[in-house]
């Protein structure tokens, strides 16, 4: 059996993002014959309360300017107001089943730590640190502000609020951390969740920089769930977060633990190498849950670990589209055909190679359009895809087409203007239909690769076969498995030659069909 940094890898749990809530048949009806009475119960007393606590919260800034806001809170605002959103908030989780909340250790002052990080991040329920910890402020989406009471929490709260999709707005929200983080005092206390997305608490996902770029001292706290049925994790596969709710209220109470780990007081090459805090600050916190440390992120929609700064994904796109292509009857000659469909179009031009779903349910041969919406959704956001990533992506897993040759493939397919070379807008490019996902940092690549001269077919592929870093890139993920060649591919061999004119030919002994 695989093996996760010591940790057993099952067809269940393959990576931290998967999870399910695994019920025995005695277990099923109780929760159901429970949640019955208890979930609908619990909703509506929570709902009350958060009804309650809005108009509370609203009036922490009612008549405040905008400057005053920019300020933290002092006075009345915050000696009466803060005790009684604190009471309500914390009868929300107690209506939902949280009854006692177990708390190890002892909280760090502001002084001794201005933030307090957080993990394993399991779900909106985590929100429950929030009371040992006497409500600390905050980051959040800037888009949960249009949401009703949680936007005014959100406010009452102070909280630095973030838009993923807007570069400047993480910028401000940088800004805005750092400030706060380094008053000395002038603004509360902070807690993060370095993870930046929900697990199943199987280990500690990569940690984002946010909580360490200001180099300060930071606490870190532990999250510990201590029950039978393990039912408040909401992750990107398996429960969703309303299976997280109604198994959660279905059960009589859910156990909860905090427990507060000594401080941790950054050295002078950690305050000016923020990842290398973050990373020492997870090994710690890992160490003490007894999970690995492991560097995988979520990056967009997509579960990737970073090797090299490249990113890599956990579940290969190739495979799921072959498996799509099977489950839709097509065969290892059709498969073969539609490739060869692809990457003649993509040949033609930039241009050509983008393809609506229309277009590549036709390319691939298949009657039915949900094939199509099903592969173009593993490559794209929307129903517009680049058929140069699934061209060279399949074709990575398919045991038929060297490396070398795929390489070739690849430049002819991304060096428009012929020169032979690449420059560093481009590799991002080049690597991400490779790998089957975007990439985001290929600088270390790029310097690597182009060290003696511009970065041509001859200096990539020296740096990916030759690099130990990206030698295990090449081998785990750009070479196929033995089982590959038997999922859809297995009589493509000597599918692709390109000659040194940079014509792709297809075929085996049969003949070839050459592609100008």
């Amino acid at each position: 059996m695989e093996r996760l940094d010591g940790h057993q890898v099952t067809p269940e749990y393959p990576h931290p993002f998967v999870h399910q809530v695994k019920l025995t048949t005695a277990q099923r009806i109780t929760g159901i014959l429970l949640g019955s009475i208890l979930f609908p119960l619990r909703i509506i007393m929570a709902a009350l309360l958060f009804l309650l606590a809005w108009p509370i919260a609203r009036l922490r800034f009612a008549g405040v300017s905008a400057e005053e806001r920019a300020q933290p809170v002092r006075g009345w605002r915050k000696w009466v107001i803060h005790p009684i959103i604190w009471l309500l908030s914390r009868a929300v989780f107690t209506s939902l089943g949280f009854l006692w909340v177990k708390v190890k250790g002892q909280r760090a002052s502001l002084k001794e730590a201005p933030v307090l990080v957080v993990a394993p991040h399991s779900g909106f329920l985590d929100m429950i640190v929030l009371f040992p910890t006497q409500l600390p402020t905050v980051v959040s989406r800037s888009e949960n502000c249009s949401l009703p009471v949680i936007g005014a929490l959100l406010e009452f709260n102070q909280s630095v609020l973030v838009s993923r999709k807007d570069p400047e707005s993480r910028k401000m929200a940088v800004a805005q951390l750092a400030e706060r983080l380094t008053s000395n005092g002038y603004w509360p206390q902070m807690l993060m969740f370095p993870e930046g997305t929900t697990t199943n608490g199987r280990a500690l996902i990569k940690f984002k920089p946010g909580a360490f770029l200001s180099g300060v001292p930071v606490q870190p706290v532990l999250l510990h769930y201590p029950n039978k049925l393990d039912t408040v994790r909401w992750t990107y596969k398996g429960t969703t977060w309303i299976d997280a709710l109604w198994h959660t209220t279905s059960q009589l109470y859910t156990s909860v633990t905090v427990e507060f780990l000594p401080v941790y007081n950054p050295s002078l090459e950690e305050k000016s190498n923020p990842n290398l805090y973050a990373d020492n600050v997870q090994k710690i916190m890992a160490k003490a849950l007894g999970v690995p440390a492991t560097d995988y992120v979520m990056e967009g929609r997509m579960p990737v670990r970073k090797l090299g700064g490249l990113s890599l994904p956990l579940e290969s796109p190739a495979r799921e589209t072959l498996a799509v292509l099977h489950r839709y009857g097509l065969g290892a000659a059709e498969v073969e055909a539609a490739l060869h469909r692809m990457v003649a179009r993509c040949l033609l031009g930039v241009k050509e190679s983008k393809a609506d779903v229309e277009m590549l349910s036709s390319l691939l041969g298949v009657g039915d359009r949900q094939a199509a919406v099903s592969i173009c959704g593993l490559y794209s956001k929307d129903e517009v895809v680049d058929l140069r990533q699934i061209y060279l992506n399949v074709a990575t897993i398919s045991g038929c087409v060297s490396f070398k040759t795929l390489l070739h493939t690849a430049y002819i397919l991304f060096d428009r203007e012929g020169r032979g070379v690449l420059d560093h807008s481009e590799l991002p490019h080049l690597m991400g239909a490779l790998l089957g996902v975007p990439q985001h940092d290929t600088a270390d690549l790029y310097a690597e690769a182009s060290r003696g001269g511009p970065l041509t077919e001859e200096r990539l592929l020296q740096a990916l076969t030759t690099h130990p870093t990206y030698q295990r890139v090449v081998n785990e993920h750009l070479q196929p498995e033995e089982r590959d060649c038997n999922l859809a591919l297995n009589t493509l061999a000597d599918m692709t030659t390109v000659n040194n004119n940079g014509a792709v030919q297809y075929g085996s002994t049969s003949g070839h069909h050459k592609l100008e």
